[in-house]
């Protein structure tokens, strides 16, 4: 099984991630900043948040769906607020979303929030809304059921740095993956965190029995080229039995969105 885990920059780079994800074709796909606009067939809106203007893929979700077109796939919307249009507001949900190859039955699930609730009247004060998502499924070649959870992690326009807040949210993703499991199940955490290594974050999902994958193999970063700030770290996958790993990697090229995808093998 081959699980990738990738914030999508809401489409930004979607001329390399789309071929790049369907020639891929990962078992699982967990995708962070996903744009789903229904109420428009426009190719891209604009994001507008002060000087914070961003190009968004306005149905970056329906285009996976092309992309993978033998997966199941779910979007989580954290909140809806507006997309722009030159100077027409469009209706634009904003979330993450899971995709699971047909062969893999998914037996269990679980979705909900790992900070505030949904926001239905516009993207809100940072930080924001977040949702999490967890499936269960069966492994046929394995012959075990695994549980994947990912989440998209609160951003803080003063850093990275542990607050109550985040260590709040690391507790609920925790839950969220405990309610989508049984035991013996195989269990995996992932996500744009939005945390450095040594966080408090990482020490309660550690500290739950999860190996965090990224750092302790040595990776240096999961951002790339596009991606111009300080602190490199953002993107992590945590296991509950490292022996399963048959291979893991962060991929710094092609570079399909200023994160790394994390490939993981079982």
């Amino acid at each position: 099984m081959q699980i990738m885990c990738l914030n999508g920059w809401g489409g930004k780079l979607h001329g390399d991630l789309l071929p790049y994800v369907s020639s891929t074709t990962p078992d699982v796909l967990c995708l962070q900043e996903v744009i789903h606009s229904p109420e428009t067939e426009k190719d891209w809106l604009t994001y507008r948040d002060g000087d914070h203007v961003l190009p968004q893929r306005a149905n970056f979700f329906r285009d996976i769906c092309i992309a993978l077109p033998d997966h199941v796939a779910t979007f989580c919307p954290a909140a809806q607020g507006v997309l722009w249009d030159n100077d027409v507001s469009i209706p634009s949900q904003w979330g993450l979303a899971t995709f699971v190859h047909k062969s893999f039955p998914i037996i269990g699930q679980v979705q909900g929030f790992v900070h505030k609730s949904y926001s239905s009247v516009g993207y809100g004060d940072h930080p924001r809304s977040r949702s999490a998502h967890g499936v269960r499924l069966y492994d046929y070649q394995g012959d075990r059921a695994v549980n994947i959870t990912h989440t998209h992690g609160l951003r803080d326009l003063k850093g990275k740095m542990d607050t109550p807040e985040r260590a709040a949210q690391a507790h609920r993703l925790l839950d969220f993956s405990r309610q989508v499991s049984e035991p013996g199940d195989l269990s995996v955490i992932c996500g744009d965190f939005n945390v450095e290594p040594g966080s408090e974050t990482l020490d309660i999902l550690e500290n739950a029995g999860m190996t965090e994958l990224v750092t302790s193999r040595g990776f240096s970063s999961t951002r790339n080229s596009h991606y111009t700030k300080p602190g490199k770290f953002a993107d992590y996958m945590l296991i509950n039995r490292a022996d399963a790993v048959q291979g893991f990697d962060v991929i710094q090229e092609p570079e399909v969105s200023d994160h790394c995808p994390l490939i993981l093998h079982l």
